[in-house]
């Protein structure tokens, strides 16, 4: 037997059905938003409680990295450096500074080298010769993205998350690479505590929109839980 639609949706409306639908589907949108809602702030509160109790912390080391980053060579003791965040919006990242102070018009010499592949969208080098001998021990110890929790208390970066591409690697993204720009880029990360620099980029994408997909405060906390080991042994580091 046929069904009239029009018969049908007119009954539906008649007997209440179709308000009763409406309601529930208002109901459960405003529970899924609430839930949203919910989920980012408490991600939000982790971030800066995390940032603000990190830098009480390792105050004392901040205070040592500054002091031999500057004795060694006079220069800057920080780096700032464009970054891409969330949504593709540019941001000022910062670093103790582990390179030499012309370490980026050397790179282009260098890019043969590369471990990632000459054509590779990110730049990796063991023994990089622009890497000073303070900046061997923060960066193995990762103390050179110390002052990155000022960008998460800024907004512009989250504890854990995507690692911030730089601009020009951006620009070499494939369509589905550019998902790793959905949420705020972190400190930490799946594969900084998984390999590090000895994931290839196409492996750190993957890991990344597993992080995307699974993300919760909760998931959080696991990630930071397991970056200090992965700090302290400095697997993939350089």
């Amino acid at each position: 037997m046929q069904i009239d639609p029009a018969s049908y949706w007119s009954q539906t409306a008649q007997d209440g059905t179709l308000e009763r639908w409406n309601r529930s589907a208002r109901r459960k949108i405003a529970l899924w938003r609430g839930a949203l809602v919910v989920a980012r702030a408490l991600k939000r509160g982790l971030d800066i409680g995390g940032a603000l109790a990190a830098m009480c912390l390792f105050a004392p080391i901040f205070l040592v990295t500054a002091l031999l980053v500057k004795l060694e060579d006079g220069g800057p003791v920080f780096f700032g450096q464009n970054r891409v965040g969330a949504g593709g919006r540019l941001f000022r990242m910062w670093k103790f500074r582990s390179m030499r102070v012309n370490a980026e018009q050397l790179k282009d010499q260098l890019l043969q080298t590369n471990q990632h592949g000459q054509a590779g969208v990110t730049f990796k080098m063991k023994d990089d010769p622009r890497v000073t001998r303070i900046g061997k021990w923060i960066r193995k110890l990762s103390i050179d993205e110390f002052p990155q929790f000022y960008n998460v208390l800024r907004g512009e970066m989250s504890l854990v998350g995507p690692r911030p591409p730089l601009p020009r690697e951006v620009a070499a993204y494939k369509a589905s690479h550019l998902r790793r720009l959905r949420v705020k880029p972190g400190i930490t990360c799946l594969w900084q505590i998984g390999g590090r620099a000895n994931i290839d980029f196409e492996g750190q994408v993957r890991l990344d929109l597993q992080y995307i997909r699974s993300s919760s405060a909760w998931y959080d906390v696991v990630i930071l839980l397991k970056t200090l080991p992965a700090v302290i042994f400095g697997k993939g580091a350089y």
